[in-house]
Order: structure tokens, then sequence, then C-alpha cells
């Protein structure tokens, strides 16, 4: 199969001008818009660490989420594939950014925390596996630079027999 390429376009619109625009650090808001064709509006603004609102989504937490989302996403195809069924998954995903003195920053790392509930006892050891191959297939994990860990938990449904 070719390689292709996907285009993906999001509008961001500054709306923290509170009359003086960017005359002060603290002078202006970090609130903004983010937007695409056909999607619910995003409120956004900085981390709260950074003079930000903490009730709108900050890009953190945006890359954190991507970064779960993505291997969810990867995670369940390849369950499909796998003959897998997957009846139930949530994650709590963490991750960590220091910040230096000059104000640049990075994140060190990201950790996934799936728990994944399969149908069967006997599909909990392939659903197991399927984190590795999932992790190897995420369009965001593989673009990021710094590590991403998966410590994901699979057990199989409530009241299936034993296999």
């Amino acid at each position: 199969m070719a390689d292709k390429a996907h285009r993906y376009e999001v509008r961001t619109r500054w709306t923290g001008n509170t009359g003086s625009g960017t005359a002060t650090y603290r002078g202006y808001g970090r609130d903004h818009d983010v937007e695409a064709d056909g999607r619910p509006l995003l409120r956004g603004s900085a981390d709260s660490a950074f003079r930000g609102d903490p009730e709108r989504w900050n890009p953190e937490d945006l890359l954190v989420a991507a970064l779960s989302e993505c291997h969810m996403l990867s995670f369940l195809s390849l369950s499909v594939a796998a003959g897998v069924n997957v009846v139930a998954y949530e994650d709590t995903a963490t991750a960590e950014m220091v910040t230096h003195a000059d104000s640049s920053g990075e994140f060190t790392e990201a950790v996934l925390h799936p728990v994944v509930t399969v149908a069967e006892e006997g599909m909990v050891e392939a659903a197991r596996v399927l984190h590795a191959k999932a992790h190897e297939k995420c369009f965001i994990a593989r673009s990021v630079a710094f590590p991403v860990r998966n410590e994901p938990v699979v057990r199989a449904a409530a009241g299936t027999p034993e296999a």
C-alpha cells in the first residue's frame, strides 16, 4: 500500500485582548477559540499555571488527550482484526512537562493507563499484547519527541466463563 497524505486544518483565534493587546504580560487574557469545519467550538486557554482560565482546555491537556484517544482508537481497530471483543475501555492518561528558567519547556513523558474489559476470559492475553501494537500504530505517539508508555489493565467482563 502506498503512502497517503492526510491534511488537517484548524483555526485558532485569540479572544483574550482586554483592550491593550499584549502591552504587558499580566494585561492580556490567554483565552482563545479553536474551530474546525463541522465540529463544535473548543474554548481554550493557557494552563492556569501560566495565567490561563482553568475552566477551558489548554494545549497541554489536549496533547495528553490526543495521545490517549489515538492509542484507544488504534487498540480498538486492532482488537477487531484479532477477534478480541472489547466491551469497555477507559483511560486516565498522565504526562509530565518541565519548564525552564528561560520560559521554554517540554514534555518528558506521558503514561497511558487504559483499563480494558473484554467479553471473555480467553481474550485477556491477546488484548494485553495488542497494546504494544497499538502504541506502534498510534499516529500521535509516533510523532512526539518524548516517551509514551502504556500500563494497561485488561479484564474479562463479569459473569463470563473461565477459559
